[in-house]
């Protein structure tokens, strides 16, 4: 399994797809990760310009940077700058961040965490629950293409008790580069290429890129006995692992009646999981394919709930799945 990201401010689940998970959820699994004390409770910071330690090389947006130590007493403020400014959509508390980092300790320059070398940006919510409060103040309101340089004193840090796993004292300001590359929220959509739909005999989804609830068509057929997982929008992101955790938008309907049954729309809010989290059908279907894309998944039974559906849903005995998936990020 991939090494979490030191930054999670509590053990921090990923949500599981609502009426669609088949094994243990990511909650347990993250018990054992590394996490911080939890900062919630601080006051919101005063927000200064630094001081903050030079970067030496890798200056550029993406770059590995390299960041010499602290000089003198760091501020017991949240010092914060824009070393780059990006372009790009505004950043809101409550979003996801696609973001590389380094993160390292003021008085020694001591590299705890980064993300270059895992070459593996982290996403991650900007949520009281999901991050330290430093990076929470300091990120929103920032545009995706920005690099954002901070000091995050122990308050808005790790608290009084550190981070034993990271090396990090109750003490310890905190120095973080960080490279936003996107941000995600519940208006966010795929942004593939539109691809034909030409099988009259498979649901047809709509291709709008608004961030509302894409339709889904079904036809008046009987459905397919095999599964079926489409482009419908094809990005142009890394393929899809099957151990990979997704940050996605859905909605589900069934095959028979058209009724929906469950939607990251209706609730507002995108979805996050592991593909060993969810049916079969969902994990075989998004295996393989692109970051960015929008997927038609068609589940036969068999690799959906069978004969044992969630009680009280909607969903029956033998019931026939579809569903209209955006991947927008891996997690």
């Amino acid at each position: 399994m991939r090494r979490r990201s030191l930054l999670i401010a509590v053990p921090a689940g990923l949500v599981t797809l609502a009426a669609c998970g088949d094994s243990e959820s990511d909650s347990a699994k993250a018990s054992s990760s590394p996490s911080a004390s939890a900062s919630g409770a601080a006051k919101p910071p005063k927000i200064v310009d630094g001081p903050l330690p030079a970067i030496t090389a890798g200056v550029k947006f993406d770059e590995k940077p390299t960041v010499a130590k602290g000089s003198g007493d760091p501020s017991k403020d949240l010092a914060v700058k824009t070393v780059i400014a990006g372009s790009g959509k505004t950043v809101a508390e409550g979003d996801y961040i696609q973001a590389n980092y380094l993160g390292q300790i003021w008085a020694s320059a001591k590299v705890f965490d980064n993300s270059y070398d895992r070459k593996t940006p982290l996403v991650i919510q900007l949520s009281p629950q999901g991050i330290i409060d430093g990076w929470r103040y300091a990120l929103t309101g920032k545009k995706a293409g920005s690099r954002v340089q901070m000091a995050v004193p122990p308050t808005w840090g790790y608290g009084k008790d550190g981070n034993a796993q990271a090396g990090i004292k109750g003490t310890d300001t905190l120095v973080f580069v960080v490279d936003i590359q996107d941000t995600f929220n519940a208006k966010s959509s795929a942004k593939g290429a539109k691809v034909a739909q030409d099988d009259v005999n498979l649901p047809k989804v709509g291709t709008n890129t608004d961030g509302k609830a894409p339709s889904i068509e079904v036809p008046k057929v009987d459905p397919p006995k095999k599964l079926v997982a489409n482009y419908i929008l094809e990005g142009d992101g890394p393929e899809v692992g099957p151990d990979d955790s997704l940050l996605v938008q859905y909605k589900g309907v069934l095959w028979d009646t058209g009724k929906e049954f469950d939607s990251s729309y209706s609730r507002d809010a995108l979805s996050s999981f592991g593909l060993k989290q969810v049916v079969k059908g969902w994990s075989q279907g998004m295996t393989g394919k692109k970051v960015g894309s929008r997927l038609l998944i068609v589940i036969p039974p068999e690799l959906g709930y069978g004969d044992t559906p969630p009680s009280g849903s909607d969903i029956k005995k033998d019931s026939v799945m579809v569903f209209t998936v955006d991947i927008l990020a891996k997690m």
